[in-house]
């Protein structure tokens, strides 16, 4: 009974270390570095009041941060996670003509991505 307690509690440390690790993978890592040069420049365009190709920067840094969410883990996921919705607002908004908006959407998104990182 002893050595099934030991192994059981084994794999429970284990399981927990593996749910629960943080840090992002090279690929993530990559693709959260992409995203947020394509975020820049949203807000750079964004601040000049061209809304159409902050649009452009905004999809391209969503389509980069999705990538990044599909393996990422723990708390940086939940940053990852948090940037899309920040860019997808950012397209809405752009895609409404409302540059102030967007760019303020899009400067969200670049902190959270920031924040993977940490």
């Amino acid at each position: 009974m002893k050595k099934l307690t030991s192994v059981f509690s084994i794999v429970l440390l284990c399981l927990s270390t593996t749910a629960f690790a943080a840090g992002l993978s090279d690929n993530a890592a990559e693709h959260v570095n992409t995203a947020i040069e394509h975020a820049n420049a949203a807000v750079v365009h964004g601040k000049a009041g061209h809304a159409p190709i902050l649009v452009e920067h905004a999809k391209s840094a969503l389509n980069h941060t999705l990538a990044a969410s599909l393996v990422a883990k723990g708390v940086p996921k939940t940053h990852i996670d948090a940037a899309a919705d920040s860019f997808q607002k950012s397209i809405d908004e752009g895609e409404l003509g409302h540059a102030p908006t967007a760019t303020k959407a899009a400067e969200q998104g670049i902190e959270h991505l920031n924040a993977s990182k940490k």
